[in-house]
């Protein structure tokens, strides 16, 4: 990894606005191209997006999506599985050392719908080695862990093209 002078901090993204795993994103690249190790974990998506696409074309860093298809019709039963998988993993890979960064892209959607809890994702920051930077993306971040975290961004909405009929565009949204 490249020269660290600080502990790994925790970031929380949230709010209702656009831009949040778009943060994260741009997190991921400009850590990736000072030599830092990243992870970009992604729960609740499912659905090829434009990163998937340039990391599997440059393998800037590792991207790990377990919920694959349409997440917005699966059974909340097997939504709330694969969330428990995508946790388990992303604790496996924060403990090991084997990354500098990780992001849980999402993960705030996936406590909101109850398929992990704010307990389990608390446990995870206790877990989470002093050197490990971790980034947590997503709508409606619980105040308990935007009061653990060091780094708080809320992303506000003020116009959005869904409000007006526009549909996310390839490119664009995803």
């Amino acid at each position: 990894m490249a020269e660290q002078t600080t502990k790994g901090l925790i970031h929380v993204y949230t709010g209702d606005g656009k831009g949040k795993t778009t943060a994260a994103l741009g997190l991921a690249m400009r850590a990736a191209g000072q030599g830092v190790r990243v992870a970009f974990i992604q729960f609740i998506k499912g659905q090829p997006c434009g990163e998937h696409f340039f990391v599997s074309q440059h393998q800037p860093f590792d991207i790990v999506q377990i919920s694959v298809g349409d997440s917005f019709t699966k059974p909340k039963e097997q939504l709330s599985q694969e969330a428990q998988q995508t946790l388990a993993y992303a604790e496996q890979e924060i403990v090991s050392g084997k990354y500098d960064l990780v992001i849980l892209d999402e993960i705030f959607v996936a406590i909101s719908q109850g398929l992990i809890t704010i307990k389990q994702v608390l446990d995870l920051l206790d877990e989470k080695p002093n050197s490990a930077e971790l980034v947590l993306t997503g709508r409606k971040a619980p105040p308990e862990i935007v009061q653990r975290a060091d780094l708080v961004t809320e992303m506000l909405m003020i116009k959005h093209p869904f409000t007006e009929g526009i549909a996310a565009r390839r490119g664009i949204e995803y």
